[in-house]
């Protein structure tokens, strides 16, 4: 069943492992069902009144004596709309702080960044997946959705049975198996493999010349760098063969309907936004975007990791996806907040940046998190694990009490997601309702409760800061009016009555704009944008001292962080340790074997974990899965250098060395 050009749901009903499970969660023993406060070294239980007032008093202490940037605040791409607006505005008005970040930093920045420059706008998916569905070639770079995403894979069905399925990820994982072609590259060289890929687009005259003449700008500079990287060359650095680069583009080429996507593995990287310029670059080339049956796009990571990034948790943006350093913007929501744009603060650090900043003499001395859980899931996360300790205040809003908050001075115990209203937006653009299922533990609060709560205590007016959903998407919706992601034509009632809606939806009689780009990019003279950069590789080559490379990822039992699949005995007990996987060959070389403990040591710091040997890995590669705590953080090793562009860290490659457990590190 369709409705406005687009499925019901993007998942029609299918659900992974972690999706038939989480219910589990709800009535888990490891909920927290009370506010925690520090006192005498432990937390302890207390009542909301004690733990708000608390809050307030030392935030606003901290910020008479050091000013209002003492303060920071951490968001999470899981927030619903609701929670990612208020949060941001919370920061910006009622603690006055240009401290805000969230770790979708960590997971999409690179692709919006590029999708922004190339195209004027960033939606992962400018087209439904009903499109996608439909394809006769899909190239699919650094993503396994056969684990990280199942129901996705209904999507690939048609380009799989073509014959036209390409996956590029230097390991054979569940998805590259039911390719028709994997291309392994290196790990950090997926941006000579684009550029390898555009040089065979070109020279076997492969290029759409008319729909780059009429539809684009900038196409020679890209060649000029492009031209230098003939496949041979290509084939030198990343390990793919020149052949096998040719032939995927020839598939493109040929198929009617044509899509390249993006994921993590390819973005996540100290390279990370010229990277997906370039894999643009190759689909501009070939005329797919904005053409009917054809385009680009990039999967989102997190339950809400399109909308997340639209209305005002990152340190640069404004609700609506408006930028924050345009005076225009900030105008706009300024005079709608009822203040002068002089009093919204400046953009502000990206989210490493920030927590690498904390307890520093110019940093931040408090920081409340809410929805993520930065000691496991920052990179250098010892490294950034000593700075939240190094803070005066702590405050954590969280379900359980994950590894971030077992540092905190208060725990807030906060509503899952089938116990509160809100919406999210899919990777395609569609706002979703999710409705209340079940009422909540008693003593639980929600997000929005809790930031209404404080903001009041802070000195807000009431009336600025409304806690039910409903009001604050009522809001939200007239705050995004006339920005990119325009949302002033939904409403709780369109969406309750099944409307797929896909922002822009600039008014209440507008059904929504499913596709975009077709009648030209949102550039101001409509044409998208070449953007070129030259290859340089990863910020961390290997040498003799950490001779192998690693890399981080998911897997299909665990998500994130882990905090609620390690809930859920079913998954915890499936995986319930962090494993290394790597070639027996490579294994043998370090004198390792299946099932042994490992030590994996990089210049940052070392992980225990179980060796898994994988006939189809690189030697040069091992694997670790990043959802574990503790001393299992596979973040333990990951580099903190960022991508200049957009503050993504390099999570997907570091040099690292193998050693038996018992080798100290």
């Amino acid at each position: 069943m369709r409705m406005d050009g687009a499925r019901i749901t993007a998942a029609e009903g299918g659900l992974c492992q972690k999706g038939w499970t989480a219910a589990e969660t709800l009535n888990s023993g490891q909920r927290l069902r009370n506010p925690l406060v520090r006192t005498g070294g432990r937390l302890r239980p207390a009542s909301w009144d004690s733990a708000l007032d608390l809050i307030a008093e030392r935030l606003a202490t901290l910020r008479a004596a050091h000013g209002p940037d003492t303060n920071a605040v951490f968001g999470g791409g899981g927030l619903t709309n609701e929670k990612a607006y208020l949060l941001g505005k919370f920061a910006r008005l009622a603690l006055g702080t240009a401290r805000i970040d969230y770790n979708g930093r960590f997971c999409m920045s690179a692709a919006a960044k590029g999708m922004r420059r190339a195209f004027g706008i960033d939606r992962g998916l400018p087209f439904p997946l009903a499109d996608l569905g439909e394809a006769d070639a899909v190239l699919l770079i650094g993503a396994n959705p056969a684990e990280t995403m199942p129901p996705f894979l209904r999507y690939l069905r048609g380009a799989r049975e073509n014959g036209g399925l390409i996956v590029a990820d230097p390991r054979r994982t569940a998805t590259a198996e039911q390719a028709t072609l994997h291309l392994a590259p290196a790990p950090g060289t997926d941006l000579a493999l684009a550029l390898g890929m555009l040089h065979a687009a070109v020279t076997e005259g492969l290029v759409d010349q008319s729909y780059v003449d009429d539809r684009t700008a900038g196409f020679e500079e890209a060649w000029r760098i492009a031209a230098d990287w003939w496949p041979e060359r290509a084939e030198l650095v990343t390990g793919v063969a020149a052949a096998d680069q040719r032939r995927a583009v020839r598939m493109l080429a040929a198929a009617d309907r044509a899509y390249v996507l993006t994921a993590r593995g390819t973005e996540q990287h100290a390279d990370g936004t010229a990277t997906v310029h370039a894999w643009i670059n190759l689909a501009l080339a070939l005329g797919l975007p904005g053409t009917p049956g054809s385009g680009f796009g990039c999967l989102t990571g997190q339950g809400n990791g399109q909308g997340g990034r639209e209305h005002g948790q990152k340190s640069d943006q404004l609700p609506g996806y408006r930028d924050l350093a345009d005076p225009a913007a900030r105008a706009h929501i300024a005079g709608f907040w009822g203040i002068s744009p002089e009093q919204l603060p400046a953009p502000g650090p990206s989210a490493y940046e920030l927590l690498n900043s904390l307890g520093t003499e110019t940093g931040p001395r408090s920081l409340l998190v809410f929805g993520s859980n930065p000691v496991v899931s920052a990179p250098d996360a010892a490294r950034i694990t000593g700075k939240l300790a190094a803070l005066d205040f702590l405050v954590v809003a969280d379900l359980a009490v994950s590894a971030t908050a077992e540092l905190a001075d208060v725990v807030l115990p906060v509503t899952q997601w089938a116990e509160e209203t809100g919406t999210m937006t899919n990777l395609e653009g569609r706002v979703l309702l999710r409705a209340r299922a079940v009422s909540p533990p008693a003593g639980v609060r929600s997000d929005l409760e809790i930031l209404a709560a404080l903001a009041h205590r802070l000195g807000q007016p009431r009336e600025r800061f409304p806690s039910a959903p409903e009001d604050v998407f009522t809001e939200l919706r007239a705050a995004s009016a006339g920005g990119p992601a325009d949302y002033a034509g939904i409403s709780y009632p369109r969406l309750r009555s099944g409307a797929a809606l896909h922002w822009p939806v600039p008014h209440p009689e507008h059904a929504g704009t499913p596709r975009l780009f077709l009648e030209g990019f949102a550039h101001p003279d409509g044409r998208a944008v070449f953007h070129a950069e030259p290859y340089t590789g990863p910020a961390e080559p290997p040498d003799t001292g950490f001779p192998l490379q690693a890399t981080t990822g998911r897997i299909l039992r665990h998500y994130q962080s882990g905090t609620q699949t390690r809930m859920v005995p079913e998954l915890a007990d499936s995986v319930p340790r962090v494993h290394v996987e790597m070639h027996p060959e490579t294994a043998r070389r370090a004198g390792l074997a299946e099932g042994a403990p490992a030590r994996v040591s990089s210049r940052r710091g070392s992980v225990l974990a179980e060796v898994r040997c994988i006939e189809s890995m690189r030697l040069d590669l091992v694997f670790l899965p990043f959802h574990f705590p503790g001393a299992e953080r596979a973040n333990l090793l990951t580099d903190g250098v960022l991508d200049p562009e957009c503050g993504m860290p390099e999570f997907k490659v570091c040099a690292v060395r193998l050693d038996p457990a018992g080798v100290a590190a």
